[in-house]
């Protein structure tokens, strides 16, 4: 199996799409499949390189990795291809000689604009909602939430091609943090423009005066941090705010462990992997209704709050905390909740439509 992927979780802008990819690889790989994930080249992992059972193959930088991976789809004639579409489709489906599978974490609509600009954005959404539904309108969809799998149904992709396989857990490290007396609010993620980690800030800022001890930690590293630190100073909080950047997964837990509240205020999640992780350690989220998969992430009212804007996400921070009991109460429901999620499970309904993909293709060779 090859599973074409722009970035890995060893990549500097590697995240919670390509964790997804790895345990994924790894969950099979362990099944006896052989696992090749193909990526872009970076300097802190060698071109070649075998990790827990799956082959990494890291060829190309940021645009050249499209061209190296329909490479390795026609070279290495593997027996299926998952496609991963950050946005970008890979047009494996054009020298595929064997089952294209394509995973979508989410529908890109809102990002293109906010990383390439209005005219480069319009051409990449023109990618995305038409010529990728058309090429690959024989493939079978992956996705990891209801909310994807109804979006790519709006691009004209039938709900009965697309299963949902939501994302695992992993099991939370023992941290020796406890909570901390005076009020953290905590963001987990890659710091670029579409996450909004300024939405946090001015939140932070419109709540200070209530709440003198409140800080922000935000952990995640990104090529958005010198503007994000920038709008830190013009918002006078450089005393508040911590722009931990990268972490060890231990330290990041750490920071969850010690935080009252989490914020998650992206444009668009395909799922939300650090709503769950804050879960794990009895943390509830704040987000948006619309961005996505965080609105089944979060069990609104039960686990986290979503809120229609800035204003409200802010009031719904205050809500939290100003109100312990219920806070607390949406932590423990929320830690309850997260022990559910599995990466066996995860890789259990993955690997069935791979089976039944493969079954599907072998019946169309005999007739």
């Amino acid at each position: 199996m090859l599973l074409v992927n722009w970035r890995d979780t060893a990549h500097p802008e590697g995240g919670g799409s390509e964790l997804y990819v790895e345990r994924v690889a790894e969950g099979l790989a362990a099944r006896g499949y052989r696992v090749t994930i193909q990526c872009a080249a970076h300097d802190r992992a060698p071109a070649d390189e075998r990790v827990n059972g799956v082959r990494f193959r890291r060829r190309g930088g940021r645009f050249g990795v499209y061209w190296q991976a329909l490479l390795a789809v026609r070279r290495l004639r593997p027996d299926v291809v998952v496609d991963v579409q950050a946005g970008m489709p890979f047009f494996s489906p054009l020298v595929a000689r064997c089952p294209v599978l394509a995973l979508v974490h989410h529908v890109h609509r809102e990002q293109w604009p906010a990383v390439l600009g209005p005219v480069l954005g319009r051409i990449g959404w023109w990618i995305e909602s038409r010529v990728a539904p058309w090429l690959y309108r024989h493939c079978r969809y992956l996705t990891v939430s209801d909310q994807t799998r109804r979006e790519l149904a709006g691009l004209g992709v039938s709900t009965a091609r697309t299963t949902v396989v939501r994302n695992g857990l992993d099991a939370p490290p023992p941290v020796s943090a406890v909570r901390d007396p005076d009020p953290v609010l905590v963001v987990v993620g890659r710091v670029v423009p579409h996450k909004r980690v300024e939405h946090a800030v001015d939140a932070l800022a419109a709540l200070v005066a209530r709440w003198p001890k409140l800080r922000l930690e935000v952990v995640g590293h990104g090529w958005w941090q010198d503007t994000l630190a920038e709008h830190v100073r013009r918002r006078d909080l450089s005393d508040r705010v911590t722009l931990h950047g990268y972490v060890s997964e231990r330290d990041k837990h750490e920071i969850l462990a010690r935080s009252w509240v989490h914020l998650c205020p992206s444009v668009k999640e395909g799922w939300g992997i650090a709503i769950m992780e804050a879960a794990a350690h009895g943390v509830p989220s704040v987000a948006y209704h619309r961005a996505g998969g965080v609105a089944e992430s979060i069990v609104d009212g039960e686990t986290g709050l979503l809120a229609d804007d800035l204003d409200d996400l802010t009031r719904q921070v205050d809500h939290l905390l100003t109100n312990p009991d219920q806070r607390r109460a949406m932590g423990e429901a929320g830690r309850a909740r997260a022990a559910d999620f599995a990466w066996d499970r995860t890789v259990d309904a993955f690997e069935q439509v791979l089976r039944e993909s493969m079954a599907f293709n072998a019946r169309r060779e005999l007739r």
